[in-house]
């Protein structure tokens, strides 16, 4: 959609929680032998409608990390939480990873596995079903809810964006 930037600018403000998704040892062979690494890929949120996802490679798991939350606090994106659920149902597609969102009546709870809890949580949504269909590869996983996330549209931004009342919205 044409004029709606969701890309949050500063994150000097913001109180950015960062959560480890997965984490993966990494094989060079060379002549001399082999040479691990790690890769880490990290969300980080402030639990109130910002998220963010980052990878991040290193020859040591804490600097992986490190590096992980400085490049997801690069691609934050704002997420319209009404009473701590999703706006409407969402499904988004990365790679072989598919996933379904749907919104929850409160106390449900978020009723997701894996990578998907870690970026629904982060955001601060508290009650979703969620279910990922296809690949379980927790990178696709991350980008397919946050490409679900990011098309995430309020009753507000619609009408907004239409050019009419919040009422009419709901009416047609």
């Amino acid at each position: 959609m044409a004029g709606i930037d969701n890309k949050v600018k500063t994150t000097n403000d913001l109180e950015l929680k960062d959560r480890l998704v997965a984490i993966n040892r990494v094989t060079k062979v060379t002549k001399g032998g082999r040479t691990f690494s790690f890769s880490a890929i990290v969300v980080v949120g402030n639990e109130d409608g910002i998220v963010g996802w980052g990878l991040g490679k290193a020859g040591e798991v804490t600097a992986a990390i490190a590096k992980g939350v400085e490049a997801a606090k690069k691609n934050l994106i704002k997420v319209p939480v009404l009473k701590g659920t999703i706006p409407h149902e969402q499904l988004a597609k990365f790679g072989g990873a598919q996933v379904f969102l749907k919104p929850a009546s409160h106390g449900t709870g978020v009723k997701a596995g894996g990578a998907m809890r870690a970026v629904l949580e982060s955001v601060g949504i508290t009650d979703v079903l969620a279910k990922s269909k296809g690949s379980s590869n927790p990178h696709n996983l991350v980008k397919a809810t946050i490409e679900a996330l990011s098309e995430m549209r309020d009753a507000y931004t619609v009408a907004q964006v239409r050019g009419v009342s919040l009422e009419k919205v709901f009416k047609g």
